[in-house]
């Protein structure tokens, strides 16, 4: 029985196609199909408990699971079948309760409103599968398939059961008087699995004398790293590009490899603490990562001066930076050193860190996801990115400490290695009493050189 046989008018033909977009069937029931009535209630109210299911039992892991390139799919196949089924209920439904053909206009403002109730179901569904496919494409684009770790990655522990993993930040730098990549920021995060507590060991650029590892590369620099003339003084920060440039320092390896392997390896070195994967932000792109988030709010203690002709001017204050700014401010070195940079920049890290949440990288996603393939590169295995964000998430909501290499404690001419790697197991060995004595009433004296809270430093 169809509405004209029923006659419905225009008052109610609106209000059961409303009810039927709200609630599958009600439509059916008014026009005496009861049985698909009934039938189409049912499956909406299992599809309603299958998404609360969904949410309620994997809502720790949703986060988890937009990095997969598989559940991506399956949801975005998902989404697409829920959206089919839904508009097709609305036309359904309309089509048995409309008003009679006589009633022009009756007709025309139901027809009217299912149109737009059809587009009300499906543009969600299409942001949202927009969305999936993005996200498939940055994960892929990214990072590796597969491991490139000597270990698989296992989900009952991707860690393989480390107490603490290390990254490697890094800060590329290009410059038209010069080819090639400077990493001249250079940041092991080392993160506590259990907790998310972190310590940033900042390492300045211009480090000399550095140790190469042992094979090929310490073969060639056996008294330190200097360079490859009188154009490349030998300094940290050229370690990078050398590689890339010399392929005999680190045989077997395919370019655009060989800076971040040579560069792990000798960091690893430096601070006698393994370095388990690499992530390079191009300074250019990191500003446009920047201003997809919608700027970034940091504390400015002192004016900052910045450009070749000292133009720019960041004031004294807590104030959001576009990405331009936040670049000047982890930067510029004006009227300052590279040591005050330094500083500055875990404060960025840290910034960026605790305001890049969930519903500010939604509403920017597609932004954030084009500047993050133009600006990052990484060895993260695919397998291990659901095991990142749930550190990630450990990450912002505990302390993170900092301790930089620079003078006083090291002298950057002349480093003293073996200093440095007492500290990082100092700083290290710090984190892991304090956190088994965490209910003590009376802290010991913290020393000078001790790693510093940044949410204390950089307010």
């Amino acid at each position: 029985m169809t509405g004209e046989d029923r006659r419905f008018g225009p008052g109610a033909s609106i209000a059961l196609t409303l009810a039927s977009t709200l609630l599958w069937g009600v439509a059916h029931l008014a026009a005496e199909r009861r049985k698909t009535g009934l039938a189409l209630m049912a499956a909406y109210v299992l599809m309603l408990a299958g998404v609360l299911i969904v949410f309620t039992a994997f809502s720790a892991n949703l986060l988890s699971l937009a990095v997969q390139p598989r559940w991506l799919t399956w949801l975005t196949v998902a989404l697409v079948a829920v959206a089919l089924a839904w508009t097709g209920v609305i036309i359904w439904s309309f089509l048995l309760v409309r008003p009679a053909r006589s009633d022009t206009v009756g007709r025309f403002l139901t027809t009217t409103l299912t149109v737009a109730l059809c587009a009300l179901v499906l543009a969600p569904t299409a942001y949202a599968t927009r969305l999936a496919y993005l996200s498939r494409d940055v994960v892929n684009t990214l990072f590796p398939r597969g491991t490139t770790a000597t270990t698989p990655v296992m989900a009952q522990d991707p860690w393989n059961g480390a107490e603490r993993v290390n990254f490697l930040l890094l800060g590329g730098d290009s410059a038209p008087s010069r080819p090639g990549v400077r990493t001249d920021s250079m940041t092991v995060a080392s993160v506590e699995v259990a907790t998310g507590a972190t310590v940033l060991f900042g390492l300045p650029r211009n480090l000399q004398q550095v140790q190469l590892p042992e094979g090929p590369a310490r073969d060639h620099f056996p008294s330190g790293f200097t360079g490859a003339g009188p154009d490349t003084p030998g300094l940290l920060n050229e370690v990078f590009q050398y590689a890339e440039d010399h392929p005999e320092m680190v045989p077997g390896v395919q370019k655009g490899q060989r800076g971040p392997a040579l560069l792990k390896r000798t960091i690893a070195d430096m601070l006698g603490i393994p370095v388990d994967y690499y992530a390079m932000v191009d300074m250019k792109g990191f500003a446009e990562m920047v201003d997809a988030m919608g700027g970034v709010q940091v504390t400015i203690k002192d004016p900052i001066v910045y450009g070749r002709y000292r133009e720019g001017l960041l004031a004294a204050g807590t104030r959001k930076l576009s990405g331009e700014e936040a670049l000047w401010y982890g930067r510029s070195r004006t009227d300052s050193d590279d040591y005050v940079r330094m500083g500055r920049q875990k404060c960025l890290l840290n910034a960026v860190a605790k305001q890049a949440d969930p519903m500010t990288v939604l509403n920017s996603f597609e932004r954030l996801a084009a500047a993050t393939k133009r600006a990052i590169s990484t060895d993260l295995p695919q397998d291990l990115l659901p095991a990142v964000v749930d550190l990630s998430q450990k990450v912002k909501g505990a302390k993170i400490r900092s301790l930089n290499f620079v003078p006083p404690l090291v002298n950057t001419a002349d480093p003293d290695w073996y200093a440095i790697r007492r500290e990082v197991d100092d700083a290290l060995e710090e984190r892991s009493s304090s956190t088994k004595t965490a209910g003590a009433h009376s802290p010991s004296p913290t020393p000078t050189d001790a790693p510093v809270n940044l949410d204390a430093t950089c307010a």
